[in-house]
């Protein structure tokens, strides 16, 4: 079974506001940010800025901004043990 994916049209249709929603939260919090001198100098405001970069473009934006907040794989890391 081959899913398609849902058209353009549709999906603005069912999420024109809450995309609308989470613009204008986004820009009312970098007012903030800016109002309050700003963070020009600070890592995680520039990590929001390329973030905002990789919306700007085509392909795979959510994907890449999940590997821009995502620290490296480090293979070293040790395996969770679930509590069962």
């Amino acid at each position: 079974m081959s899913l398609s994916p849902m058209p353009a049209a549709k999906v603005l249709e069912q999420s024109f506001l809450e995309i609308r929603c989470r613009l204008l939260d986004l820009a009312a919090l970098l007012d903030r940010v800016e109002r309050g001198g700003g963070a020009s100098n600070d890592t995680r405001m520039k990590q929001v800025m390329e973030g905002l970069s990789i919306l700007a473009g085509k392909h795979d934006r959510a994907e890449k901004i999940q590997e821009l907040f995502s620290l490296p794989y480090d293979a070293s890391w040790e395996r969770p043990h679930p509590r069962f």
